[in-house]
């Protein structure tokens, strides 16, 4: 979650770039930058950054295993020899 204590300005990011980059690592929490008042950007550490793209692919792939569960529940599925199959026979395998 983004603090609201933590938005600065672009130009007062660029004039204290050094203490905030330290800052951002040491906290992990995101900074949002403004741009006459409007927020434009959100920094933070390339770490933590990872971490929540890992934790958004892991989403997305949860999300994708669940909705085959469910089609296949439906009877929406194939089985997947004949799948396999299927793209043997397309792909001239």
């Amino acid at each position: 979650m983004i603090d609201l204590r933590e938005i600065r300005s672009v130009t007062d990011f660029q004039k204290n770039i050094k203490s905030y980059v330290q800052k951002l690592k040491v906290s992990r929490s995101p900074m949002v930058l403004t741009v006459n008042g409007k927020a434009e950007l959100v920094v933070q550490n390339a770490e933590t950054y990872q971490e929540l793209l890992d934790e958004v692919e892991k989403a997305r792939f949860v999300t994708a295993v669940n909705q085959g569960i469910q089609e296949m529940e439906a009877g929406l599925g194939r089985d997947a020899t004949d799948a396999l199959d299927g793209l043997r026979a397309r792909l001239a395998l």
